[in-house]
């Protein structure tokens, strides 16, 4: 009974995914640095919400939506709040799922023992025992010639600025087509 206890807990445990990196999972939107996010965002205080939709579609919603014409898209995108001009740039980043599926890494063990393989060739974990599910995020930092960060805490524009990019994010992702962007303005 015990020797058939030890078998079924090692098939589970050999049959499971064990999770190395969940990406975080954000409802609405947060403000955090975006160093702190992910490596390589600005030091800045961003604006993030998740993105369901696929890459390149903030950036053409961005494109249409204040008619750039592919120049300047994604750095210092120019819009106005009660009469003052703020700048934007934002960065479409992913943070994959990464867990360690074992069943790949022990057949391959017990592979190569059988075959007598001195050099451990992978024949299922090279990638399989690895699988990735990816998590798509938009950062979006704000600054103005007066304020280099207008989402910190002290900004005297914070609100004004947070209200403008909950509305933005709020027309992303409920418009499907982007030209229609262009009448509604």
């Amino acid at each position: 009974m015990r020797s058939l206890l030890s078998i079924v807990v090692s098939i589970l445990f050999l049959s499971s995914c064990i999770p190395i990196r969940i990406a975080p999972n954000i409802a609405d939107y947060k403000i955090v640095k975006g160093e702190t996010f992910k490596r390589e965002l600005p030091r800045r205080e961003m604006f993030i919400f998740e993105d369901p939709k696929d890459a390149g579609h903030f950036y053409d919603y961005v494109n249409i939506k204040y008619q750039l014409k592919d120049k300047n898209v994604s750095d210092d995108v120019p819009f106005n709040i009660d009469g003052n001009l703020y700048f934007f740039s934002f960065y479409e980043t992913e943070i994959p799922d990464k867990t360690i599926n074992l069943i790949p890494i022990a057949f391959d063990v017990l592979l190569n023992e059988v075959l007598g393989n001195e050099e451990k060739e992978p024949y299922l974990s090279d990638d399989a025992g690895f699988s990735r599910k990816g998590n798509w995020y938009i950062a979006i930092e704000v600054y103005r010639d007066q304020e280099k960060d207008c989402l910190t805490l002290n900004s005297l524009s914070r609100e004004a600025v947070l209200e403008y990019l909950r509305t933005l994010k709020k027309e992303y992702l409920s418009t499907h087509n982007y030209n229609e962007i262009v009448f509604k303005n």
